[in-house]
């Protein structure tokens, strides 16, 4: 099992670690996503180059690894290692080693973990992220309520090694979050495609 888990772990980390939104910007010309906004990788920073197409693009592809990495490790090892796959897939994200250990903050690949390996998980923290990004307009706001909102529901909807895996997630999504957190605080957290 322990051998398992490591395959699980080492895939994981491997597919949640492909930097889409850096790969998009620079192949669209637009440069190095990192010296604008956030700095991050994700989506989010990736809509403040201007690029709507290219954000939604980073957004499907950042979730498409996370559930990529659960299918994958599920079809080839089995289940209990594609819960470990699921969460090395979003610390690759936020971690990426080629990238000075510099990605994003793992909400859309950890949507695509949830996908896969809890789908009604997945309905309740999508929904709740577009309603707080349709009523409040900051994305880290809806990206720390749908976190908190997988929290919940998989304590009713998937009790066990899922949802063990499900709270890991949203709570290391949530430390990344730290300084939005501050932001959010002091009332000073721009809105969706603005500052930081």
């Amino acid at each position: 099992m322990i051998l398992e888990a490591i395959l699980a772990a080492i895939l994981g980390l491997l597919l949640g670690s492909i930097p889409f939104g850096l790969i998009l910007t620079r192949a669209a010309g637009l440069g190095d996503v990192r010296q604008i906004g956030s700095g991050s990788i994700g989506a989010t920073n990736v809509l403040r180059t201007g690029n709507k197409a290219l954000a939604a693009a980073t957004l499907l592809l950042d979730a498409a690894k996370g559930g990529v990495a659960v299918w994958a490790a599920h079809a080839l090892i089995g289940t209990g290692p594609d819960v470990v796959a699921g969460v090395a897939a979003v610390i690759g994200h936020c971690l990426p080693p080629w990238l000075n250990f510099r990605g994003g903050k793992g909400v859309a690949t950890a949507l695509g973990v949830f996908l896969v390996l809890a789908w009604p998980v997945f309905l309740v923290a999508g929904a709740i992220w577009l309603l707080v990004a349709k009523l409040r307009k900051i994305s880290s706001l809806a990206s720390l309520s749908a976190m908190g909102a997988s929290v919940i529901s998989s304590v009713v909807l998937t009790p066990g090694p899922v949802g063990i895996g499900i709270l890991v997630i949203a709570a290391f999504v949530a430390w990344r979050h730290q300084a939005n957190i501050e932001r959010l605080a002091r009332g000073t957290e721009p809105r969706i495609g603005e500052g930081k």
